[in-house]
């Protein structure tokens, strides 16, 4: 499976992603930027975390108007698997991608630490080597995760099993003491309706070796690697 991960000014994680998936989990990639257009020959795209253009205006406000955002909308609809880590959660969102926004933490702090990860629904394009329940640490970094959205896209996206990732404690229970930004019902990662597209705010890619603390961040690209491959055969 090739992974094209897209580069934006200010983008500062697509190094980490590149070596998570290619050289920790062996899969082709290459570094997409953002003034690209072609991503024909790539069989997932990741938009990784970081400050797209300054973060000006707001989170992912501008790096929605890159050219290469058209190709990624229609890769998508494509049905193409597409994950937005934490600066990518909140482009996906301006783009229309996944519905909500991201905005300021609850608290106005910046947080940058290890969460646990409570797996909401397995067997999805980006859960499948998971269990239902099953709890992921894997650490944040943000000052704008709080995923929020109105009581018909909440209760929407609750009722249709987009919601694949809450923030847990240690025992797996969901609580406003293990929510680090106030995101409503502890959402920190969510799937589109066609279930192709995901956004979350930790950081898989800085959770894919125990000598950086921890590997569970590679449940979920190993999850769309198997899910290529099933579908190839």
């Amino acid at each position: 499976m090739k992974f094209g991960i897209v580069v934006f000014p200010g983008t500062w994680s697509e190094h980490d992603t590149y070596y998570a998936v290619h050289d920790v989990l062996g899969q082709p990639a290459r570094l997409v930027w953002h003034k690209e257009t072609d991503i024909s020959d790539c069989d997932a795209i990741v938009l990784p975390g970081g400050f797209s253009y300054g973060d000006y205006l707001r989170c992912g406000a501008i790096a929605r108007f890159s050219p290469v955002m058209e190709s990624v909308r229609e890769f998508a609809e494509r049905g193409g698997p597409v994950i937005g880590i934490c600066n990518g959660f909140q482009v996906l969102c301006e783009a229309g991608l996944l519905p909500g926004a991201l905005i300021r933490n609850e608290h106005l702090e910046f947080r940058c630490e290890w969460v646990n990860l409570r797996v909401e629904r397995a067997g999805t394009v980006f859960t499948n080597s998971a269990v239902q329940g099953q709890l992921l640490r894997v650490p944040i970094s943000h000052g704008e995760g709080n995923w929020q959205a109105d009581d018909d896209t909440v209760r929407r996206v609750e009722d249709g099993g987009q919601v694949l990732l809450r923030y847990a404690d240690a025992d797996g229970n969901v609580s406003g003491g293990s929510n680090p930004n106030g995101s409503i019902n502890s959402i920190a990662g969510l799937m589109s309706e066609q279930g192709n597209v995901l956004g979350l705010m930790p950081h898989p890619e800085k959770a894919c070796e125990d000598l950086i603390g921890g590997a569970d961040g590679n449940v979920l690209f190993d999850s769309m690697i198997r899910s290529a491959a099933t579908a190839t055969l």
